[in-house]
């Protein structure tokens, strides 16, 4: 498994706009988040030892050697942002034509009256 080396911080700017900081050691962080704990519960295996600061919701996976740490501001926009995000409909690439969805249906319809009636055997 990939160790995550890079830890990534995002919190808001005073102007609203977010406001991202890639520290390649937790060293950084300490420097500003008292730590308050140890990740030991997260499904990724990556994340488990890492540390939890105050403040921040996190460790996050993000890619393969990123843990993000978000403000409770940031993690709640973004949280509402996935929650209210519309999925894309995908669409089928062939479309049946018309005649061709008629036998189609005719021939379900002979298989199933068949299917209902008792055979003679």
């Amino acid at each position: 498994m990939a160790k995550k080396d890079v830890f990534r911080v995002v919190t808001r700017a005073t102007d609203g706009s977010l406001k991202i900081r890639d520290f390649h050691s937790a060293e950084m962080i300490f420097r500003t988040h008292s730590q308050v704990g140890i990740e030991d519960s997260s499904t990724d295996l990556d994340l488990r030892g890492m540390p939890i600061f105050r403040g921040l919701i996190g460790p996050i996976p993000e890619g393969k050697n990123i843990a993000r740490y978000e403000s409770h501001d940031v993690f709640e926009i973004m949280t509402k942002e996935w929650a209210n995000a519309k999925p894309r409909r995908r669409r089928r690439g062939v479309r049946e034509d018309a005649g061709e969805s008629e036998s189609n249906q005719a021939t379900l319809e002979a298989d199933f009256d068949s299917a209902e009636s008792p055979s003679e055997e």
